[in-house]
């Protein structure tokens, strides 16, 4: 199996892929071709906390393994896009520890498959790399990902492939923050559609407030990129509020939830050659360190 981790500055989703047969053309009379990690058997979003230690992480992600009746033995590559880089370190050694093998962090260097046109390619963060790779695959382009994280991020991908840019403003959770933390009379409220734009009360007022004003700065946004993309972008939508603001939007045709997971399986098939699972122990150690090396 292969086990993909998405580190953000709230949380952190997990993934396990595994191998999915597939039947080969008839002019290979019938062969099966190489598995490939295809099946996405089971999912967790945890939080991310950059002062846990590597067996607290390791403790987490077992028991994560053992709630899904999945064992850590057969987990034979790991791939990992992340933006704390206070915690690669610490993933590293509990990937090693607790796996048993390296894991490929998703950084300059690795293949990618996709042009980045930015002025410092080293300034986009990975995951919004990993999206736009799974967003062309699946979707094809021109096409822009919102991806509704602790930043609400707008990334853009020509027809051809190339990774353009994009936008980034505050996620609507640090929004509310600052609007919580500055008024002393207004008490946090969840974060959901209200049933009428005009509010009754207090925490409906707030409701709508946050949700169209936040949905019309999405779509405002939205707007001026499909002008210069041209009408036939794809706009696709993850990230853990995508399903909220994706039902409302004008703009958004899309709601992917794994859109970041699937991009990580991605990379991960373009930068090492899927074989057999190792069985030697010697084996795997010798896969974990050519991982690096790609």
């Amino acid at each position: 199996m292969l086990l993909v981790l998405d580190v953000g500055n709230t949380n952190t989703v997990l993934g396990v892929f595994a191998k999915a047969a597939k039947v080969a053309s008839s002019g290979n009379h019938g062969e099966s071709e190489s598995p490939r990690y295809e099946l996405l058997v089971a999912n967790w979003r945890v939080a991310t906390v950059a002062t846990q230690t590597v067996d607290e992480y390791g403790v987490l992600f077992r028991n994560l393994f053992a709630m899904g009746n999945l064992e850590a033995k057969g987990i034979h590559g790991i791939v990992i896009s992340s933006v704390v880089p206070p915690l690669d370190s610490t993933l590293g050694q509990v990937c090693e520890r607790y796996f048993g093998t390296k894991p490929l962090f998703i950084e300059p260097g690795v293949k990618t498959g996709m042009p980045v046109h930015y002025d410092n390619p080293a300034e986009v963060g990975a995951d919004r790399i990993v999206n736009s790779v799974a967003a062309f695959e699946k979707y094809g382009g021109p096409c822009v990902i919102v991806d509704f994280g602790t930043a609400t991020t707008f990334d853009c991908v020509s027809p051809k492939g190339e990774y353009l840019g994009g936008v980034i403003c505050p996620g609507i959770g640090i929004s509310a923050d600052a609007l919580f933390e500055r008024t002393a009379r207004l008490t946090r409220v969840d974060i959901r559609k209200p049933a009428h734009v005009i509010g009754s009360n207090t925490v409906s007022s707030l409701q709508s407030g946050l949700y169209y004003g936040y949905l019309g700065l999405v779509d405002g946004i939205l707007e001026l990129l499909v002008q210069e993309l041209g009408n036939e972008t794809k706009v696709i939508a993850t990230g853990g509020l995508a399903s909220l603001f994706g039902s409302g939007s004008k703009h958004i045709r899309k709601v992917d939830e794994f859109l970041t997971l699937e991009g990580l399986r991605i990379i991960w098939d373009r930068n090492v050659a899927l074989k057999p699972a190792p069985e030697a122990p010697s084996s795997k150690t010798s896969s974990g360190n050519k991982l690096r090396s790609r």
